[in-house]
């Protein structure tokens, strides 16, 4: 199969039926062989029967249903294993992304070697001060931490690579940061493409000001899971090993001084309760990164969600 088109959604009935249409009649017009996945996050409006009618009409549209809301990172890694296209495009719903960019995004996939394509709304329609403020400054956090130079992390239009969604895993809020967690598996090759914004047609925005710190929060924990998912003990370990040292080193200290002032006041000073803390921090630092590794060797499943339609879709 030539592309598998991903589509995360939540209360978006009234955009549908434009949507899959304008998508039908560009890949129809590009000759590919496709498949488009719908993943209903648990809308609570009709969109599933949206959906159930267009797969009726077509084939090629298949679909997931969660029984309730569990956000845009899980509808994305659902979506992810049921892909089989040789390319794999994300788009949102709301009709904001284009469907006319997708030929553009197959193409740098296709012919020009990329691994994955992340789409820059280098126009946008959104708040400046809720949405654009925000978008840039997390962009800017997210290049100077991962080293990948893209304008736009969170652009919902992206290409792939088959192998680039196999192997990466998406929860929480980290579809956002989807290029860096495609960097620490292996894919490199990122490249990016300006795409159209345009402006919200249906509905209104699912995401609050939550997002902004959830963001931060999931990119911290990219960047350990990068560097030290595998081997938590050399970050808690050496910082753990440090603290303890320096907290030990001042305790002897400040008991030789003590054999050889009797006068002097050991327990008066605030140094010697600052010793003694730093070495109980040091070794609750070992400890935790001792009981993470443990964690890490051992850790059970994190995508596990109820679905409770498939349309279309093989287990």
């Amino acid at each position: 199969m030539d592309l598998s088109i991903i589509i995360p959604l939540y209360n978006e009935d009234e955009s549908l039926p434009e949507l899959c249409n304008w998508i039908e009649t560009v890949v129809t017009r590009e000759q590919l062989e496709y498949e488009v996945i719908l993943i209903d996050d648990g809308s609570t409006d009709q969109s599933w029967n949206v959906i159930e009618s267009i797969a009726e009409k077509n084939s090629c549209f298949k679909a997931i249903r969660f029984r309730r809301n569990y956000g845009k990172s899980a509808a994305l890694n659902e979506g992810f294993k049921a892909a089989t296209g040789a390319v794999v495009i994300t788009m949102d719903a709301d009709m904001q992304d284009s469907p006319d960019e997708i030929p553009g995004l197959r193409n740098m996939i296709v012919s020009e070697g990329f691994d994955m394509v992340s789409g820059w709304k280098k126009v946008r329609y959104d708040n400046t001060f809720t949405k654009n403020i925000p978008s840039k400054l997390y962009n800017a956090v997210a290049r100077k931490s991962s080293g990948i130079q893209l304008n736009d992390f969170n652009c919902g239009l992206k290409a792939y690579k088959l192998d680039v969604v196999k192997c990466i895993e998406v929860y929480g809020e980290m579809h956002r940061y989807i290029p860096i967690l495609a960097k620490w598996s292996g894919f490199r090759k990122i490249g990016e493409k300006v795409v159209e914004h345009r402006k919200r047609k249906y509905g209104v925005t699912k995401f609050g000001w939550q997002r902004f710190v959830n963001g931060f929060l999931d990119l911290a924990t990219i960047m350990f899971l990068g560097k030290f998912g595998k081997r938590p003990m050399q970050l808690f370990g050496l910082w753990g090993t440090l603290f303890f040292l320096i907290g030990l080193s001042s305790s002897i200290y400040l008991i030789v001084s003590k054999f050889i002032d009797r006068d002097f006041a050991l327990t008066n000073r605030p140094a010697f309760f600052i010793a003694l803390t730093t070495m109980i921090m040091g070794l609750q630092l070992f400890l935790a990164g001792f009981i993470a590794e443990l964690i890490a060797r051992n850790a059970p499943e994190r995508n596990i969600y109820l679905i409770h339609k498939k349309i279309g879709i093989q287990d």
